[in-house]
C-alpha cells in the first residue's frame, strides 16, 4: 500500500489539470466542494488501476476507445483554457470561468475530469508491470486491493495539499480571481498542446 500511495502522491504533485483545478474550487468556493471533487478524482484513478491490472490484452484491444478519448481530451482542455483566460481578461469583477460556473456535482466534475485523461491506465501498467517483475507487488487479490487504496491515498493526499496550501497562497499573497483564472487557462491550454503532440508523435511513428 506504502509503495502505491508514494508513486501517486509524487505524480500528482506536478502542476497539472486536476490539481489546478482542485485548488482553483477551493479558493473560489469552499474546501468542501474541493474535497468532493478530489474524491472523484480518486475514485476514477483506483478504478484505471484496476483495468491497468488486468494486463496489457485489455489495454490493447481497446486502443481505438483510447484514441478517441485523447482527442476529446484535447478539446476539454482546450475549451476550458480558453474559456478561463477570457475570464482573466474580463473587467467585471466576479467573472467564473467555466469550471465553477458548470452546474455538475463536485464529485461529479471530479470524475469527469479524471475519466477523460485514459493516459492514467498504462502509466499504472507499466508501474505495477515493474513493481510486480521486482516481486514488490504479488499478483493476488488482497495485495492488489491494498495497492490500489494506496494509490487513491495517495492521490488525495497530494490533492489536499493543493486544496488547503492553494487557499494559504492566495490569503498571504492576496491573489486575485483574475489571476487564478490566468494561471488555470494557461495550464489547462499548455496540457492541451502536449496532449496534441503525443498524439501526432504516435500517429507519425
Amino acid at each position: 500500500m506504502a509503495i502505491g500511495l508514494g508513486i501517486s502522491f509524487l505524480g500528482t504533485l506536478p502542476l497539472g489539470t486536476l490539481n489546478i483545478s482542485a485548488m482553483q474550487l477551493a479558493v473560489s468556493e469552499s474546501v468542501k466542494r474541493a474535497l468532493l471533487f478530489a474524491l472523484g478524482v480518486a475514485l476514477v484513478e483506483i478504478t484505471y488501476v484496476r483495468f491497468s491490472l488486468k494486463g496489457v490484452d485489455w489495454i490493447m484491444s481497446h486502443q481505438q476507445a483510447f484514441r478517441v478519448m485523447e482527442w476529446i481530451t484535447v478539446a476539454v482542455f482546450l475549451l476550458l483554457g480558453i474559456n478561463s483566460l477570457i475570464v482573466a481578461g474580463r473587467a467585471a469583477a466576479g467573472s467564473k470561468n467555466i469550471i465553477l460556473n458548470s452546474k455538475m456535482p463536485r464529485f461529479l466534475l471530479g470524475m469527469f475530469m479524471s475519466a477523460i485523461n485514459p493516459a492514467q491506465i498504462p502509466f499504472w501498467f507499466l508501474w505495477s508491470s515493474y513493481l510486480m517483475s521486482v516481486g514488490l507487488l504479488k499478483s493476488s487479490t488482497l495485495q492488489f486491493n491494498l495497492y490500489t487504496l494506496g494509490i487513491g491515498l495517495g492521490t488525495c493526499t497530494a490533492l489536499l495539499l493543493f486544496i488547503y496550501g492553494g487557499r494559504w497562497i492566495v490569503g498571504r499573497l492576496q491573489t486575485s480571481q483574475r489571476t487564478i483564472n490566468l494561471v488555470v487557462g494557461l495550464v489547462f491550454v499548455l496540457s492541451a498542446f502536449i496532449q496534441l503532440y503525443r498524439i501526432l508523435k504516435h500517429l507519425t511513428s
